[in-house]
């Protein structure tokens, strides 16, 4: 039977799609078996005893992740010490304190060294309170023992712009200090208290940890950051040095073997396979389809000059 030019054409452009879904079907198949031996790798147990590396940098938050995988490592058998390589200029109060709070768990079931490098400040330098043993290089800025609220005061500014804040609150010291409302005595003195707080809960730690008077700690906590020099002559850190230095100190004060290898532990972010998958399928099959978007993203790359 005689086939006319457009049903040929038909059946051609069937077989085509019938192959396109051959081979996504193939891909996808490939993609899943080797996800699943990812999977197997991934979980699979250390069998060598390791000292585990935990780093900190960036803005410290209250981040329950965090203090689960500080529990894991301390709960592995095989990690037998924990190296925390420290590079951050702070964060939230309650993170420091939280991760402080975790690390001296820790320390209870395996040694724990803080090596400090560029920056290790305020909730940085509370962080590395929590370690048994500290060293810094001596260009590293530790310190900046103290608390900090910050905010601004926008009245005249909306006067100027013939804007007039309207403000209805149960009490007056209610959501203070706000940017819409003039501060009051009363209200400064309220937050300087919350601020002195945990700043007196911030020298207690430094105190204990360091051994040092508190009146002496006082003196250090007046704000000011610390050469790793200073901070070593202050007793504010144990000795000049990097990671040589804290494995150093571990085997000569907690016996770890030398031949002991250093793993980096950290949070896997979940790798979302199929999404990618598709949207490269997506791209290679079917050229004219809209790939989404999920947001911006500014990112800024420093120029060397």
């Amino acid at each position: 039977m005689a086939i006319n030019a457009d049903t040929l054409l038909d059946r051609l452009y069937l077989k085509g799609q019938i192959s396109k879904w051959r081979i996504l079907a193939i891909v996808f198949a490939v993609v899943a078996l080797l996800a699943g031996f990812g999977q197997v790798y991934k979980h699979s147990p250390i069998e060598n005893e390791f000292i585990a590396r935990l780093t900190f940098d960036g803005f410290i938050g209250d981040d329950q992740e965090v203090y689960d995988l500080i529990a894991e490592v301390g709960d592995n058998p095989k990690a037998k010490a924990v190296i925390l390589w420290l590079d951050t200029p702070g964060g939230s109060a309650v993170g420091g304190e939280e991760m402080y709070l975790k690390l001296r768990e820790l320390s209870t079931k395996k040694p724990v060294v803080a090596v400090m490098r560029s920056v290790a400040a305020s909730a940085g330098y509370m962080i590395a309170l929590g370690a048994d043993y500290i060293v810094a290089r001596e260009g590293t800025i530790t310190g900046s023992i103290g608390v900090v609220m910050e905010t601004a005061e926008l009245t005249e500014m909306a006067e100027k712009l013939g804007i007039k804040p309207l403000v209805i609150k149960s009490a007056p010291l209610k959501a203070v200090p706000s940017p819409f409302e003039k501060t009051t005595p009363e209200a400064e003195r309220v937050i300087q208290e919350l601020i002195m707080d945990f700043y007196n809960r911030f020298v207690d730690i430094v105190a204990i940890r360091r051994h040092l008077p508190r009146d002496k700690v006082v003196s250090l906590a007046d704000g000011r950051v610390y050469s790793g020099k200073r901070a070593v002559e202050n007793k504010l850190v144990d000795a000049i040095g990097g990671e040589d230095e804290a494995l150093l100190w571990l085997q000569l004060q907690k016996n770890i073997g030398t031949d002991v290898e250093i793993k980096d532990v950290a949070i896997e972010e979940p790798q979302d396979w199929m999404a990618m998958l598709t949207q490269h399928i997506s791209t290679k099959f079917f050229p004219s389809s809209r790939l989404s978007l999920d947001g911006l993203a500014a990112i800024w790359h420093p120029q060397l000059h």
